[in-house]
């Protein structure tokens, strides 16, 4: 993650035995599913959750995703995923951190692309929809206020 945006969740995880591979490495594409599943609270915290989502008229298709790769996890090892807002006009964009949650050590970083798409029309939006932009709003204001900050 290269930049952390000014709304972020953590998600603590286990490492499960099904999530890795015979040397007990955690298999590659189960980051993805950490990513998910951090986007997802990321998503509920701004209160733009899954039902929200789709009474909003629009899907939400991943355009783009990057993840690069630090140290392993393993077997019993415990993850935490960051998972930051970053972009909310025209794309949802969101960096996330993986980390060793007893140590701090970096495991990988990733980023993950979303545009909206007209449920009906199937036209991508070149602006994400006031539905979404009004929660993330709403969601800074009320992190300024847990600041007293009053931004």
């Amino acid at each position: 993650m290269r930049r952390h945006g000014a709304l972020s969740v953590d998600l603590e995880l286990d490492v499960a035995f099904h999530d890795t591979d015979l040397m007990q490495v955690v298999w590659h594409g189960h980051y993805l599913k950490y990513l998910e599943n951090a986007r997802w609270k990321l998503m509920d915290d701004i209160g733009f959750g899954y039902e929200t989502m789709v009474a909003s008229g629009y899907s939400w298709p991943i355009i783009d995703v990057h993840v690069r790769y630090v140290r392993i996890a393993k077997f019993g090892d415990r993850l935490n995923v960051r998972a930051s807002l970053v972009e909310w006009e025209s794309r949802l964009g969101v960096n996330y951190l993986v980390t060793d949650a007893r140590t701090g050590a970096r495991v990988a970083r990733a980023r993950t692309l979303q545009a909206a798409v007209h449920v009906q029309t199937h036209e991508m939006q070149l602006l994400l929809p006031q539905a979404f932009t009004e929660r993330v709003n709403v969601r800074f204001a009320a992190a300024a206020d847990e600041r007293g900050d009053g931004r």
